[in-house]
């Protein structure tokens, strides 16, 4: 079902904006949902990921295992975090990436910017329901 005239739902297009897409959108694309207390806590699910975030891996080969973000790499679509690493044949260590839709945000980084977002997105938005109005209902 289509909800926007102005969106191609064509494979071939949604793939293609998706893969050539900007740093600018990138980053909204590469969210990771929030920890179940912090979904309690601020009411919102999802958040953009960022350095510094302390997260879970809940899929993958290591799953269960948590650290903290060290890069969020927008070219490769991926993350890295400290201490997830594989060795190279020649010896050397080298981060593995994993994609933020198989992390959790356990802690995120906060600064001011990130406040700001939280609070707006925690008032729900009335946009596009219907209003329910008292004086109808007693008519």
């Amino acid at each position: 079902m289509k909800f926007s005239k102005d969106v191609s739902s064509s494979r071939r297009k949604s793939r293609k904006a998706h893969f050539s897409a900007p740093s600018s959108i990138r980053r909204k694309i590469l969210s990771a949902s929030l920890s179940k207390d912090l979904r309690e806590k601020y009411n919102v699910r999802s958040i953009p990921i960022r350095k510094d975030d302390e997260v879970r891996i809940v899929c993958g080969t290591n799953k269960g295992r948590e650290g903290k973000v060290i890069q969020v790499y927008r070219k490769k679509w991926i993350i890295q975090i400290e201490r997830i690493n594989r060795e190279k044949v020649n010896g050397t260590s080298v981060p593995i990436g994993i994609h933020p839709s198989n992390v959790v945000i356990t802690k995120p980084k906060m600064d001011k910017d990130r406040k700001n977002m939280l609070e707006r997105k925690k008032t729900p938005s009335n946009k596009g329901k219907a209003k329910e109005t008292n004086d109808a209902m007693e008519e």
